[in-house]
């Protein structure tokens, strides 16, 4: 079992300069590589090199896009709470994650075992998928 020193001893070593490149692109991962270098005052090049440093050591995994769900046209949403029958819980994920209207799936620890956010066009297509494609899955 790893202990959190040796996590912390694994971890890369970060600076100021690291976090705030990862604190800019949080904010806006398009940003050019010429504004990032001037919002953390350095080179262009030395930028450059620390990004390429933070992904190689799999600090910064990768870049995101947020979206807004209406503009998708999905106009309602629920966290639905399950408590799961199955035992193959890798298989189940899929089969959840396989359906267009489940956006995220986490698994729980207590009573209940998986949280999902569930977006659709409307109540009546959010109260068909959860009754339909999820209750039978659980």
């Amino acid at each position: 079992m790893t202990t959190p020193e040796e996590w912390s001893a694994q971890a890369p070593a970060l600076d100021s300069i690291d976090r705030n490149i990862i604190s800019v692109l949080a904010q806006d991962g398009r940003i050019s590589m010429t504004a990032l270098a001037e919002q953390v005052h350095i080179s262009r090049a030395h930028c450059h090199a620390r990004l390429q440093r933070l992904q190689d050591t799999g600090v910064i995994t990768g870049f995101t896009v947020n979206v807004d769900p209406l503009k998708l046209g999905f106009g309602a949403s629920a966290h639905v709470i399950l408590k799961l029958r199955q035992h193959n819980w890798r298989a189940l994920r899929q089969q959840l994650l396989d359906i267009p209207e489940v956006w995220h799936v986490t698994l729980t620890g207590g009573p209940m075992d998986v949280i999902l956010l569930v977006r659709a066009k409307d109540t009546a297509d959010l109260r068909r998928v959860v009754f339909d494609e999820i209750q039978p899955l659980s």
